[in-house]
């Protein structure tokens, strides 16, 4: 098992002595700051030291900070779907990926309060880098993608997670999750990259590859925000890419937008759990032969999930007629919900600049029009 030490969470008997490390760090009293204003610091220090799992330290302290962002940052969490899952039993949750840290967070918050395993989640080493970051995302049970790779450190890095999520889901009964494509979605589009489930499947021993996809029980997950806190942190990649440049982030952006996702406004939130993907992997087993056919119709398969349950907020409406200059979906949103939009569209834009605009305006914009392409989805 050593060789996952370079990518694993702690260990439930590491935990404590993790712990100790770092329950003076001035960020770990700024998170119990803001999870427990009311309490003493040695109370919650006390208590921290008394912690002696990954499991006790999620549900008595990140759980609760979770709840301390929703009642800040948004209206409120809704779910759907959960009742479709078992106890005591693992699964592969694939997910859309809009916020750095919440996607997850909230997914895990989700399946605590319905009784069901919780994940182990994976984390990019490019967001971890300050070690009291690293730290805690070990103690809340991240396990990372190594970013950053030559080539051939890339195929063993890929190699060695795929073995650790087979690990994971198989033999220790612990679901996981995973994004869909490797980074945040940008521009609103939620699509599945392939290398992602190639990646996923280089850890099967089976002859047939949806033999062992079907035993991950894989399940999409669609989570959408009303408002995107980071949304304007996204438009310099944006324009740069729209400009055929290669984009160059600034020195703690990873760090800055993780900070704007949790704490700036979303507004509402829904997650919802797709169907287990079975049946469907038996008609992909059935109609090709091809691995490469079968990862591509999965990915697609995973596509549709999410993109047909995927729930749109008045935001994504207004967004859409602003963009096609219609009032297509004027009854889907209020005079007052429209103009809330423009102010922060005004506050955020440069609205002179037509290709920033236009990205921003997308961002919002195209869950609607994806999810038009499903039949009386909209």
């Amino acid at each position: 098992m050593q060789r996952f030490d370079a990518i694993r969470p702690y260990y439930d008997a590491e935990v404590n002595d993790a712990i100790h490390k770092i329950v003076h760090h001035p960020m770990m009293k700024a998170l119990m700051d803001f999870t427990f204003p009311d309490v003493p610091d040695e109370q919650w220090a006390e208590q921290l030291k008394r912690t002696h799992s990954i499991r006790d330290f999620q549900c008595n302290f990140i759980y609760r900070s979770v709840q301390k962002v929703l009642e800040r940052s948004s209206d409120g969490l809704t779910t759907s779907g959960f009742e479709k899952l078992e106890p005591n039993t693992s699964y592969l949750f694939i997910s859309n990926h809009r916020d750095i840290i919440l996607d997850t967070s909230l997914l895990n918050c989700s399946l605590f309060e319905h009784g069901l395993v919780m994940t182990a989640s994976a984390i990019g080493d490019n967001l971890v880098k300050k070690n009291f970051l690293l730290m805690l995302s070990k103690l809340n049970r991240n396990f990372l993608v190594q970013r950053s790779l030559s080539p051939r450190e890339l195929l063993a890095s890929s190699k060695l997670m795929s073995e650790y999520i087979g690990q994971l889901l198989l033999r220790e009964n612990r679901s996981v999750w995973i994004a869909q494509r490797e980074g945040r979605t940008k521009d609103g589009n939620d699509m599945t990259q392939q290398g992602v489930l190639k990646m996923i499947g280089m850890g099967s021993d089976e002859a047939d590859l949806m033999d062992y996809f079907r035993k991950l029980k894989i399940v999409p997950v669609s989570i959408s925000y009303e408002y995107d806190p980071t949304d304007a942190l996204k438009m310099p990649r944006l324009l740069a890419e729209a400009n055929n440049e290669k984009y160059i982030k600034e020195k703690n952006e990873d760090f800055m937008t993780l900070l704007s996702g949790i704490m700036g406004q979303k507004k509402r939130i829904h997650i919802h759990v797709c169907d287990i993907l079975d049946t469907e992997i038996d008609s992909i087993q059935k109609e090709f032969d091809n691995s490469n056919k079968q990862i591509q119709a999965l990915s697609q398969l995973i596509d549709d999930s999410i993109l047909s349950s995927y729930q749109l907020w008045p935001t994504n409406y207004i967004a859409y007629d602003l963009l096609h200059n219609t009032n297509k979906f004027a009854d889907r949103y209020t005079e007052n919900e429209k103009s809330v939009f423009e102010r922060r569209l005004e506050m955020r834009i440069d609205e002179d600049n037509p290709v920033a605009l236009q990205g921003f305006l997308a961002m919002y914009a195209n869950p609607v029009i994806n999810k038009m392409k499903y039949e009386n989805a909209v």
